[in-house]
């Protein structure tokens, strides 16, 4: 497969403005980003770039920010390393540690993830991601059944398996995601627990979870509550996340209130909210 990597020259406009931006280039296909002084790199498959799409996404860009791109195609062979140069280990809170293969492991941290993200999103490093793992991390879910919606790399998955989930399906329309889960659940020795389908609200339909994360973005959210709703056995929680605080929050909860679901609580970082949800 090859990959186009485009950069973004930031010439005006604030940092939250750049955010959208960066949404909205995630619904185009863009899957890693890379932040630098000025700008930031943007990667996608070469086979879904289209550049006419980017000018449009460009065109409609929040007022007062202005910005520059450039594109260029990387060699497959130098894909891994882009990605390695640039992922650092992290940790969430002070009990999980991600880390790539390439990194040293710390056994001393009580729960440590091995992603390699390949060209899928979810290492933990964007604030959707790290905020929906607090929310695991805070959770008992022994003996749980977990739904991961728009599953990414899995890594949602495999830490609600390692805090005691007894099991988890992983669904993503993309199918290098659903590769990518594929691996990462055999380097954390989850294999075992975690199913990994390929689709969208048909691959779960007929099935029943005690917790669902959906950490994808507002409008496909919007678009699938009512197949959560379904999906969730009574007295369960709904974790989503993928939107912003302004605007995005109050609307969400006002329509997955309608479908049935209450308000529990929400974090926030930055721009970017997660938010709790209960079927009662």
């Amino acid at each position: 497969m090859r990959y186009i990597e485009v950069k973004f020259l930031c010439k005006t406009g604030e940092s939250w403005q750049i955010d959208l931006l960066i949404d909205s280039l995630g619904d185009l296909g863009f899957d890693t980003f890379e932040e630098f002084e000025g700008g930031f790199n943007g990667y996608i498959a070469a086979e879904q770039f289209n550049e006419e799409d980017l000018k449009q996404v460009l065109y409609q860009a929040e007022e007062g920010l202005v910005v520059e791109y450039e594109v260029k195609e990387i060699k497959q062979e130098n894909w891994n390393q882009v990605w390695e140069s640039n992922f650092n280990p992290i940790m969430v809170g002070e009990s999980c540690y991600v880390r790539a293969t390439f990194h040293e492991p710390k056994p001393e941290v009580p729960f440590e993830i091995i992603i390699d993200p390949k060209m899928s999103f979810g290492t933990g490093h964007h604030q959707t991601t790290s905020m929906m793992m607090e929310y695991i991390l805070e959770q008992d879910l022994k003996d749980q059944e977990i739904l991961d919606m728009g599953c990414g790399t899995g890594i949602l998955a495999i830490l609600a398996i390692k805090k005691g989930a007894k099991s988890a399906l992983a669904v993503d329309y993309d199918p290098v995601c659903v590769d990518s889960v594929e691996e990462n659940k055999v380097l954390n020795q989850v294999a075992d627990k975690i199913e990994t389908r390929l689709g969208s609200v048909e691959a779960i339909e007929g099935g029943e979870f005690d917790v669902i994360f959906a950490n994808i973005n507002r409008n496909i959210l919007l678009s699938q509550v009512k197949h959560y709703y379904n999906v969730l056995r009574n007295n369960s929680k709904l974790y989503i996340s993928g939107f912003f605080v302004e605007n995005d929050l109050n609307y969400l909860t006002q329509e997955f209130e309608q479908t049935g679901f209450k308000f529990v609580n929400f974090k926030e970082n930055g721009p970017w909210a997660a938010a709790c949800f209960e079927k009662l």
